[in-house]
């Protein structure tokens, strides 16, 4: 039997016999799903901005320094409304196929909606970093996000030279300065009334599983914010001697080991289980490297 077959079979009796299903989800799950450049032809569809900058994708080029506003929403808003117009994905619905018999909650960093697409439960769903689809205040002045997929598609459809009119401008309706899109990127983020239900959801599905046999699958989590999933996964699973992790992504499916130099990853699973750590952690994680695909389908046959 080869070690992915006996990952693959050890995670299936695991998903047959817990109590509940906590899935954290990155970036590197939504690109195997297909939301890369090519499934989102950004050559095609940026090649305006592509050849004023040279961008080479999508989130590269939210960082990019723009000549004015007017240029800076007509990235933005065609940014936006590329992911809103993406249909939901075989990856994600398989997912949904493997968990929707049991009780689940999902942390993601993922601000592209498409658990919601596939058909997860909204209420089940905590995306820590914002949406596409909402704008915020500036500075903040108030705790509130307005949805604006009508805005941007007007964006979209005005823009003209890399820029969208100056008077589709959004500005904040309570102070008049201007508004941003709602994606963490510094401390004027805002966590409004429905981040932070979100947010007592997730730690109460946390707090009444605490003593139930729970498996965390977690995909495509790296290190742009890894104190968001990665490492609380990890922590989490280590003090619950019930809880499982199952860590799928290609790049970086390995254990987290913390020594002198900062971070390493173990990859290789059979040194992992010599470990000796806390509460026998070494027999609850698996790392699986194969592609997020095969993982999940081979899951559901």
């Amino acid at each position: 039997m080869t070690e992915f077959k006996q990952k693959i079979d050890i995670t299936k009796e695991l998903l047959k016999d817990c109590d509940s299903i906590l899935i954290g989800a990155g970036a590197g799950l939504s690109i195997a799903a297909g939301l890369d450049n090519k499934g989102l032809h950004f050559n095609e569809n940026f090649k305006d901005f592509i050849d004023a900058y040279h961008i080479t994708d999508l989130y590269s080029g939210g960082f990019q320094k723009f000549s004015c506003e007017e240029e800076k929403w007509a990235y933005f808003s065609r940014y936006f409304i590329t992911y809103y117009n993406t249909k939901s994905t075989a990856l994600y619905e398989g997912i949904l196929k493997l968990v929707k018999d049991k009780e689940y909650f999902i942390i993601t960093t993922n601000v592209d909606g498409h658990f919601e697409k596939s058909g997860f439960d909204k209420d089940k769903i905590f995306a820590t970093q914002g949406d596409f689809i909402s704008i915020q205040c500036s500075e903040p002045c108030h705790k509130k996000v307005y949805e604006s997929v009508d805005l941007f598609k007007e964006m979209v459809e005005k823009t003209k030279d890399r820029k969208i009119p100056t008077e589709l401008l959004p500005k904040c309706p309570k102070c008049g300065k201007k508004m941003d899109y709602h994606l963490r990127g510094s401390e004027n983020f805002v966590e409004d009334d429905y981040w932070n239900q979100q947010c007592d959801a997730y730690l109460d599905f946390v707090k009444r599983n605490k003593d139930k046999k729970v498996l965390l699958l977690e995909f495509g989590v790296g290190f742009n914010t890894p104190s968001i999933v990665r490492f609380p996964f990890e922590k989490r699973t280590t003090e619950n001697e019930k809880w499982y992790l199952i860590r799928i992504n290609k790049d970086y499916s390995g254990l987290t080991i913390k020594d002198e130099y900062g971070y390493q990853i173990l990859n290789d699973w059979n040194e992992i289980k010599s470990l000796k750590m806390k509460n026998n952690f070494q027999n609850r994680f698996i790392p699986i490297s194969e592609d997020t695909n095969k993982v999940v389908q081979s899951l559901l046959n």
